[in-house]
């Protein structure tokens, strides 16, 4: 065979495994309203960058009529490319082919671009759409799977690891997605669970459905798996490279950097008004971070999971920085304990990859509730203060108004390494809340008083002007400046500047043992 034939058959066996399962089988994919592997890479990156890698690799098992099985890439597509000039690495199921099952060489193949992604600090992305590990293949597939999800454990904090569900991912390999950074899922075809609907219904002789255990809105609203939901493959692919636009290839980089226009000085006069005077009431804070982020864009990360709390990336002179702020309409902004481990995972995210944090603090205190003490409240909120004590990257928080006891503590505070505390006249840093302590503290002066309620509402004014009063912390250092709300945005970006050279060292370890 001659040069010219032989380019001809490579081109020719290249174009069949480009194929994937076959017309039929592409067909029923997008009858299901989902795109091909194939079709999500070239949607995601940059036209014509993907290079794909190991596409002639083939399984060698032999049992269960395997031997007479195609299974063209094995199943999954594998290779590098760029998402907006910037390099990733990419691996795509292929549900055409076996299901997009995980088999030995096909985990071989995952893992190996998982390699070339640590090696040159750049980001992994996985398109998940598989029917789970290769039952044929049994041990080899089993081991390969353990194989990923030792990689994910390696590459963790070295470069972000982004997951979408975009069809079923069962069993085992369920854990890959949780071991990364970021899990996005998609209306109506993501399918996510360790065990089965049937499963669970034979052992607890209930009947449960696909959509109570694996639904997208499952993962979204209660388990917290997931970080973003999307309406279909295309949604969902626009959102990866949206994220992408906000963090650095890996953990040596600093973060990316983008014009958005916006002055620096700007000033907004309208954060005078969007916290009511009342400290009970509520409003949303996203109100607050839209006047202090550039262009007042905010890229919100489980926007419905825990509430009660706000996470998210957004852009200060430029720059990323993760914002983390309690959410007074929602649950008073009171810490439960899915509020203090979305916001620990958060930040612990940001410390790793350069990220400096911005928080907002309005916190009553953690959740006064049987259920929640009972569940860990300690333990899980322990989480959160281990979260904010143990990053090193600038930190800047300003406290809007209430702050009280171990919650102030909590949110950043200046005793754990906070860099920079600004507080709002309107703030009030206490170990309890007015009311409470004014009942405590001048308990015999209301009860000897000819009118107790009156005497009451002096004591809470005493209390919040003596001891509640911002001046207090300011005086104690432990608030840096009490700004004008309308400056809040230069004076955020002014201490973000002078902390961008940031050196700190901490004691030589292993590592810490995080409250679980």
């Amino acid at each position: 065979m001659g040069t010219v034939n032989k380019i001809a058959d490579l081109q020719n066996r290249r174009t069949l495994i480009e194929q994937g399962g076959g017309e039929a089988k592409i067909n029923k994919q997008h009858d299901a309203k989902k795109m091909t592997a194939r079709e999500r890479i070239n949607y995601l990156l940059d036209e014509g960058s993907f290079i794909e890698t190991d596409a002639f690799v083939k399984h060698r098992c032999n049992d269960f009529n395997m031997a007479q099985t195609d299974a063209p890439a094995d199943g999954v597509v594998t290779g590098y490319g760029t998402v907006e000039g910037r390099p990733v690495c990419i691996y795509s199921q292929d549900f055409t082919v076996i299901g997009g099952s995980l088999g030995e060489m096909n985990t071989k193949k995952i893992c190996k671009i998982m390699d070339m992604a640590v090696k040159t600090g750049t980001p992994i992305i996985a398109l998940c759409d598989s029917g789970g590990t290769r039952i044929q293949e049994g041990i080899a597939a089993l081991s390969g799977l353990g194989d990923i999800l030792m990689k994910n454990t390696l590459a963790s904090g070295v470069i972000p690891q982004i997951t979408a569900i975009m069809g079923p991912c069962a069993g085992g390999a369920a854990y890959s997605p949780a071991l990364g950074d970021f899990v996005f899922v998609v209306e109506n075809t993501s399918k996510m669970f360790v065990t089965g609907p049937s499963v669970i219904s034979a052992v607890s002789s209930k009947n449960v459905k696909m959509e109570d255990v694996a639904d997208a809105d499952v993962h979204y609203t209660k388990s917290g798996v997931a970080h973003f939901k999307a309406k279909d493959d295309k949604d969902c692919l626009d959102g990866i490279k949206k994220l992408l636009s906000y963090l650095p290839a890996n953990n040596l980089e600093d973060v990316p950097y983008v014009d958005m226009n916006d002055d620096i000085n700007r000033v907004s006069t309208s954060l005078t008004t969007i916290v009511p005077d009342d400290k009970n009431a509520a409003y949303d804070i996203k109100d607050v971070i839209g006047q202090i982020a550039d262009a007042g864009q905010f890229f919100e990360v489980q926007s419905e999971y825990a509430v009660n709390i706000v996470v998210g990336f957004a852009r200060m002179n430029g720059s990323t920085v993760g914002i983390v702020a309690n959410q007074p309409a929602q649950k008073d902004g009171a810490l439960d304990i899915d509020a203090s481990e979305k916001a620990a995972r958060f930040i612990r995210f940001c410390d790793c990859f350069n990220i400096p944090l911005v928080t907002l603090t309005d916190i009553s205190g953690f959740a006064p509730c049987a259920q929640q003490e009972q569940n860990g409240i300690i333990r899980h909120g322990a989480k959160l203060i281990y979260a904010y004590a143990e990053a090193t990257v600038p930190k800047i928080n300003v406290i809007i108004r209430k702050a009280y006891g171990s919650a102030y503590l909590a949110m950043s505070s200046k005793q754990l390494g906070t860099d920079v505390v600004y507080a709002w006249p309107t703030a009030e840093i206490a170990v309890t809340g007015p009311e409470s302590a004014a009942n405590i503290i001048y308990k015999d002066e209301i009860a000897g008083s000819d009118n107790p309620v009156e005497t009451r509402e002096e004591m809470i004014k005493k209390y919040k002007e003596n001891s509640a009063s911002p001046y207090e912390a300011a005086k104690l250092g432990y608030v840096d400046d009490i700004i004008e709300p309308d400056s809040t945005r230069p004076r955020i970006i002014a201490a973000l500047e002078m902390m961008a050279s940031k050196r700190e060292t901490r004691p030589g370890k292993k590592h810490g043992n995080v409250p679980m």
